[in-house]
């Protein structure tokens, strides 16, 4: 009786674990595809400013513990930078836009800012 009584205590809780993971999957596979939409395009610029550095040291010969490490800074660096632009970014594209929205709002545009050239020819 105690084995049956186990047995079914161990299974409820495997089940109720399987459960609560497949549960966490509802956020984290979300979070996973736009990980990985940002990620691929980044890890492709990567790819194609370090590849053609890294062949060149190669054909001169340094060593390889000194590829890997120069490598390793422009890689560093790469990412920095593209951190920089996102960064700036975040602070451009609002600014762009309430700039757009209120210049809309306003309604200063090219018509009313310039007047029309062929009435003044004459």
């Amino acid at each position: 009786m105690w084995v049956l009584l186990k047995s079914l205590l161990a299974q409820w809780a495997i089940v109720k674990l399987v459960l609560k993971a497949f549960g966490s999957l509802g956020w984290l596979l979300p979070l996973a595809f736009v990980l990985k939409a940002l990620g691929l395009p980044v890890l492709l610029l990567l790819a194609a400013l370090a590849i053609p550095v890294l062949l060149v040291l190669v054909a001169l010969g340094l060593p390889v513990l000194l590829i890997v490490v120069v490598g390793g800074a422009l890689v560093t660096l790469t990412m920095w930078i593209v951190g920089i632009g996102l960064a700036a970014l975040k602070l451009a594209i609002p600014l762009v836009l309430l700039y757009w929205i209120l210049r809309w709002m306003v309604g200063t545009g090219r018509a009313d800012a310039h007047p029309d050239v062929a009435s003044d020819a004459g």
